[in-house]
């Protein structure tokens, strides 16, 4: 994410980060050490930067904002630490994952510590539109998760199933972060729905753009090699859009690929889904969801913080990381 994107929030940012810090000290050993080496997995912190952003575009960022964006985080850094051991990953922005190091057992109470926190920050502060909002981005993760686990399992997915996907597993979040910045600074019902709507167009077109480059991304940039979600059985945009449009024979043979145990199949994988537009359709896709999101913010009037809300929508949509 570009400086200019950041510029209108740099030294709110500044302030999160030194809460955020704050809130993950520890008293318990084993605990402040693991939370000390969270702090060293350098994210894109996207998820405070849209809280931040949306209070500012309506109104005066204030302690409300930042126990927000430090809600947000806890949870985002929770669920990251959750997936890293379902999926069995053994890094995570570049250095060893938390289940690398520590092992599953303290990864679990880790997560479920982080998610306390966040939890406790809401009521202590009596921020229960914060926690109603957050909950139910919770569930709707959850419920993501889980039906594409179903799919996955059934080689069943359609484009319909996997926007459902999306939009719980990742748009539920990202729009809870617009959702809370702009309750920490208005009460102005049109701007919080607009900004909620922001959230989860934004959300969708950023899993699109992730799905797009598990197949076209190179290694150096993400971190992490491509075709991760093949090997997981996860059916994305790209590869759903060449099944339903390649000749039903040359679908067969891909499904039963997939279905196999070959340990090389992602190439061949890749260029089916090259050569039958899934890459070029999930393009469009993301820039269709960006021009709904951009859409949302036309009730705002011109402002640095818009502009930089503009430019993170263009982020998203040609980010090569």
């Amino acid at each position: 994410m570009n400086k200019e994107i950041l510029a209108p929030i740099k030294p709110e940012l500044e302030e999160f980060q030194e809460q955020f810090a704050s809130v993950l000290k520890s008293k318990v050993a084993l605990l402040d050490l693991i939370m000390k080496y969270i702090l060293r997995q350098k994210g894109k912190k996207i998820r405070p930067v849209l809280v931040l952003l949306s209070a500012k575009l309506c109104g005066i960022i204030n302690q409300r904002s930042y126990i927000a964006a430090n809600l947000v985080e806890l949870l985002h850094t929770a669920t990251l630490i959750h997936d890293d051991v379902v999926d069995e990953a053994k890094t995570r922005r570049g250095i060893a994952s938390i289940n690398a190091v520590w092992k599953n057992k303290a990864s679990v109470l880790i997560g479920d510590y982080l998610l306390s926190q966040g939890l406790l920050i809401s009521l202590d502060n009596k921020e229960y539109d914060f926690l109603h909002a957050t909950s139910e981005a919770v569930r709707r993760m959850s419920e993501g998760e889980l039906l594409q686990i179903q799919k996955a399992r059934n080689f069943d997915a359609t484009e319909e199933t996997y926007f459902k996907v999306i939009s719980d597993k990742t748009a539920s979040l990202i729009k809870s972060c617009c959702k809370l910045g702009a309750l920490s600074t208005t009460n102005n019902s049109s701007m919080i729905q607009a900004l909620s709507d922001f959230g989860e167009n934004l959300g969708i077109a950023f899993q699109l753009r992730d799905d797009a480059l598990d197949y076209t991304g190179r290694k150096s940039l993400l971190g992490k090699s491509t075709g991760n979600d093949l090997k997981e059985k996860k059916f994305t945009l790209p590869l759903i859009y060449s099944l339903d449009n390649a000749p039903k024979k040359r679908s067969a043979e891909i499904m039963k690929l997939i279905k196999s145990d070959e340990k090389k199949k992602f190439e061949e994988v890749y260029y089916f889904v090259l050569e039958f537009g899934g890459i070029k359709y999930t393009a469009e896709k993301t820039k269709e969801y960006c021009s709904k999101a951009k859409e949302s913010l036309h009730i705002f009037p011109e402002s640095d913080s818009k502009n930089s809300m503009i430019s993170l929508l263009n982020f998203v949509s040609e980010r090569e990381f």
